[in-house]
């Protein structure tokens, strides 16, 4: 990747990024959206988003994101991918090394939205790919007629729960609370599925594997103290999310969880850069508001390159 000047450079393919792409492309902006891996970001793993305007019913995930993809780039916006290591501030213009080169702006919008967080159990990393997995949609496949647990009890571990009852031949739901954060519709949705069991107050402390991966888990109920082990082919993990943004720590405002500090209004303690989606501080993330996050943040980042064209 050759080293460029652009007017905008967004950082990360996902809801917000892809919106905030063809937005500063549509002001004829020259723009550049850089992805760490494929566009779509936590989307492409999500089975059906029904409370996305305009389709009732609902539309899947990847779907969806297909379609951003195509209107993203209808104005000009270019893509590449690669991992954006630091941002470097100049004041009118900022640096970003990527991939080990130098590539500058005027403007940069932040939309490295977030990823899964891990259990922290020994023996973890090695397992992933052989019966722990932390997308549902991406593995669930792999797992029919099988066991397997959802670690988690917000809308993604519902979510995953349900999807995987396609497969699997029983799904242990764990959860460390004695009851579900999801929504009232998928906590109904769970209850009412007889290939879930529920089990309550409890976590994973141990994994048991053989050579050929994950064979099952002990999981203790942190009331009692009591553990017992279950059979398992297949875990899969969702206990929450980091937001991806270790490499602006030092340059950017953070939260005490990582999160970005900014207004609605996305803009962050450097001027002319910006921060959009998930991995900023907000009530809410959706891909309704990461969408809006996107619009605002290029139409400030808009606003900041005519000041500084006209100052030039």
């Amino acid at each position: 990747m050759s080293t460029t000047d652009y007017d905008v450079i967004i950082i990360g393919g996902g809801p917000a990024g892809m919106t905030a792409g063809l937005y500063a492309s549509r002001a004829c902006l020259k723009s550049l959206m850089i992805e760490k891996m494929i566009l779509g970001g936590q989307m492409m793993t999500t089975t059906l988003v029904e409370n996305w305007p305009g389709y009732p019913g609902g539309i899947e995930g990847p779907e969806l994101m297909m379609r951003f993809q195509e209107h993203s780039v209808e104005f000009g916006l270019e893509i590449a991918y690669g991992t954006v290591e630091k941002i470097i501030d100049n004041g009118a213009s900022k640096t970003l090394l990527v991939d080990g080169k130098e590539m500058t702006c005027k403007a940069v919008i932040v939309a490295t939205g977030v990823i899964p967080r891990k259990l922290g159990i020994d023996g973890e990393a090695a397992l992933v790919g052989k019966g722990v997995s932390y997308c549902a949609t991406c593995d669930g496949a792999f797992f029919r007629n099988q066991p397997i647990a959802v670690i988690g009890g917000g809308d993604t571990a519902a979510e995953e729960a349900l999807f995987l009852t396609r497969f699997a031949s029983k799904v242990y739901m764990v959860h460390r609370r004695d009851q579900l954060r999801a929504t009232k519709i998928l906590q109904e949705r769970i209850y009412a599925n007889d290939k879930i069991e529920m089990v309550w107050n409890s976590v994973v402390e141990k994994f048991i594997s053989d050579n050929s991966g994950l064979t099952g888990a002990v999981l203790c109920d942190m009331k009692t103290g009591s553990c017992r082990q279950v059979e398992l082919n297949g875990m899969f993990v969702a206990i929450g999310i980091t937001p991806t943004t270790h490499f602006v720590k030092g340059l950017l405002h953070l939260d005490e969880d990582g999160y970005i500090r900014c207004g609605e209004d996305t803009i962050t303690n450097v001027p002319g850069i910006y921060a959009a989606g998930d991995c900023r501080t907000s009530v809410l993330k959706q891909v309704s508001t990461a969408v809006g996050d996107g619009a605002v943040a290029a139409i400030m980042a808009e606003k900041l390159i005519y000041e500084l064209n006209q100052a030039s």
